[in-house]
């Protein structure tokens, strides 16, 4: 089972997963493939993203019982800890005008 999640996704690229996978919500796709073809469907999806984001995770034998990958402009970035895969954030970009000068 495998489930990919976009954000801000261009139309070709929400075009080619629905030919694959089932849109189950706007952005979410899901299925059932192969190694081999869960990671060609996400070789589509890193190069067709754009300004967009996504995410995907899948069923994988590791002691959370699944994986995950991520494309894309976003503030979470996934970060191993001892083993275990887990989610870690970005600062956010601090307005131009608010910094310590500002008057």
């Amino acid at each position: 089972m495998m489930v990919i999640a976009l954000t801000n996704a261009p139309p070709r690229l929400r075009g080619r997963l629905a030919v694959w996978l089932l849109e189950v919500r706007a952005g979410i796709y899901v299925g059932d493939y192969s190694a081999r073809t869960r990671e060609r469907i996400w070789a589509q999806v890193e190069a067709y993203i754009d300004e967009g984001d996504a995410v995907m995770v899948w069923k994988a034998p590791t002691d959370q019982g699944f994986d995950f990958a991520t494309v894309g402009r976003n503030r979470r970035m996934p970060v191993d800890f001892d083993g275990m895969k887990l989610v870690s954030f970005f600062p956010r970009d601090p307005a131009p005008d608010s910094g310590p000068n500002r008057r």
